[in-house]
């Protein structure tokens, strides 16, 4: 009997405690933050390798693509 038994009472494991899932979320929120960052970056980076025509296209000038394109990401 050196075994150990376990015992189904047919409740759901127990959720952890509520630090845990706090810390969870609050890596999740920092992670999404950086990650929508990094596409701001990648979209600004792309405008400013668009030629006139496709500026035009999209209805900015030049200077509008280049003062958007240089602003900081976390802006």
């Amino acid at each position: 009997m050196d075994a150990i038994k376990t015992i189904d009472n047919g409740r759901k494991p127990s959720a952890p405690p509520l630090g845990r899932r706090a810390s969870g979320f609050a890596l999740r929120s920092v992670l999404e933050r950086v990650e929508n960052w990094l596409g701001k970056r990648r979209s600004r980076l792309a405008l400013l390798q668009l030629t006139d025509e496709q500026l035009r296209d999209v209805g900015i000038s030049r200077d509008e693509a280049r003062r958007e394109g240089l602003r900081p990401f976390w802006d």
